[in-house]
């Protein structure tokens, strides 16, 4: 019985695959035959079958990016660079549809130590450090196993400094991924979806409005009560929102 469970199994997850790999050629076609619209369509319904990857949400943010679409364009591609934080392609798209915001925030200074962490530890996201990792740790058994097997003395000096240097490197990846995870943990990124907001001081339409942000404008989540979400923008300015106008981008 345990072996025809595990046979369906693998027959199902062969078909998703498949009928995924289908969708995915079907809406590249209509995108390259300027279809963008039923392009979109195929993509969410291989999100909707359970798979993300950072090709499929560049793609859907080419598509928004053609119907001028600002909010779900940049959302997308934000996603996508979650995903694959290194990509250029996605950083450039990015950029082209940030220029079509109509807020431009200055972002609050950061310390020039500030700057040089955040590149390091975003370098690569946290799974990939955890292989960098995983990689030199597999590189320091090789080398400390080649020491005790190995006879020539420069031979031995050669693994054994190799073998240091492994273990260093696999301690410095798994310390970067922590970061990275914490920093991931702590931030909850989102992009405004309505054409105009206005963001009030207290969780209540009676409040008052303290500023005003457009479509695309990405935000920090802070807190949530109700059908309220306390956001900060970049500047450091923070206030409250009603939750259908903006979209978490980590809801995955």
């Amino acid at each position: 019985m345990k072996k025809i469970i595990l046979l369906l199994s693998l027959l199902s997850f062969s078909f998703g695959f498949s009928q995924n790999k289908v969708l995915f050629n079907e809406a590249t076609e209509l995108y390259n035959n300027g279809e963008y619209s039923a392009a979109i369509e195929n993509y969410e319904q291989i999100i909707e079958n359970g798979e993300h990857s950072a090709s499929l949400y560049f793609n859907l943010g080419n598509c928004y990016y053609k119907l001028n679409s600002i909010g779900p364009s940049i959302y997308y591609y934000e996603k996508a660079l979650l995903l694959s934080p290194n990509n250029k392609e996605i950083q450039n798209n990015l950029r082209f549809s940030q220029n079509m915001r109509l807020d431009a925030i200055e972002e609050m200074p950061k310390t020039e130590l500030s700057r040089i962490y955040n590149v390091i530890v975003g370098m690569f996201s946290s799974d990939q450090w955890a292989y960098f990792a995983v990689g030199f740790v597999f590189l320091f058994v090789l080398a400390y196993m080649a020491y005790y097997f190995l006879r020539s003395a420069n031979q031995k000096r050669a693994t054994f400094i190799s073998s240091i240097l492994s273990l260093v490197l696999g301690v410095v990846c798994i310390l970067m991924a922590y970061l990275n995870y914490q920093r991931y943990k702590k931030d909850d990124p989102a992009i405004i979806f309505s054409k105009e907001v206005k963001v009030n001081s207290e969780p209540n339409n009676n409040s008052s409005t303290i500023f005003t942000i457009h479509e695309g404008t990405k935000v920090n989540v802070l807190d949530k009560l109700d059908d309220w979400k306390r956001i900060r923008i970049a500047d450091g300015q923070t206030g409250w929102l009603k939750d259908g106008n903006v979209r978490k981008i980590k809801d995955f």
